[in-house]
């Protein structure tokens, strides 16, 4: 790990284009603008760096000098605590722990369903396709709470959602208009931010031309 540290002095994140556990790193390195080294690496046949600094050999992992993290909440967090301006989370413990709740609940309910979707047979994906959909559509009144999910500010609840909402189409999934307008309103509010754009990939960006 030492000589792989002194060979990159730059920040270091190993990402798989259209991942969107890597997508979601993507998002808060772009809102705060840090200077990193993205690798884009091809999920069948990934380097060996990445199998020496991660046992699980899995993106998104991220290299900062000694320190190499592999969990996509955890290098949001560390990133978010490290370049604190602009914050990603509240500051109040209370309000912060409902931040946590809704990422664990997103990642339980809605990305266990992707990966489904993405790598489980045709019956496993259909399902999980048509269960996501009504997840997602049950949840517009939540999003027209606020301008963002639950906040009145843009959060790593927000990039954690976002990556799933943009894929949508690639996943076969439409929002209705009447029944989820205030889901699209969310979309394009968060689509169009900077930020957000410049986080994608080319694999992403073709996903909505």
């Amino acid at each position: 790990m030492a000589s792989l540290s002194s060979r990159r002095s730059v920040m270091t994140l190993f990402s798989a284009p259209d991942c969107a556990d890597s997508h979601r790193v993507r998002i808060v390195l772009a809102e705060k603008d840090i200077t990193v080294d993205i690798l884009n690496i091809n999920p069948d046949n990934k380097p060996e760096d990445l199998s020496e600094l991660n046992p699980y050999n899995t993106t998104p992992t991220l290299l900062d000098r000694d320190l190499v993290l592999y969990d996509a909440r955890i290098i949001m967090e560390y990133l978010d605590e490290r370049f604190p301006h602009p914050p990603l989370m509240p500051v109040d413990p209370v309000t912060r722990a409902h931040s946590r709740l809704a990422l664990f609940r997103i990642e339980k309910d809605w990305f266990s369903l992707v990966h489904d979707i993405e790598h489980g047979d045709a019956e496993t994906a259909s399902q999980a396709r048509k269960i996501l959909r009504e997840s997602v559509l049950s949840a517009a009144e939540v999003f027209s709470v606020k301008p963002y999910f639950l906040s009145d500010d843009f959060s790593l609840v927000d990039c954690t959602i976002a990556p799933i909402l943009w894929r949508l189409p690639k996943y076969g999934i439409d929002v209705p208009e009447k029944q989820g307008k205030p889901i699209l309103k969310y979309m394009e509010r968060v689509f169009s931010r900077d930020a957000f754009q410049q986080s994608l990939s080319k694999v992403e960006k073709s996903i909505r031309p």
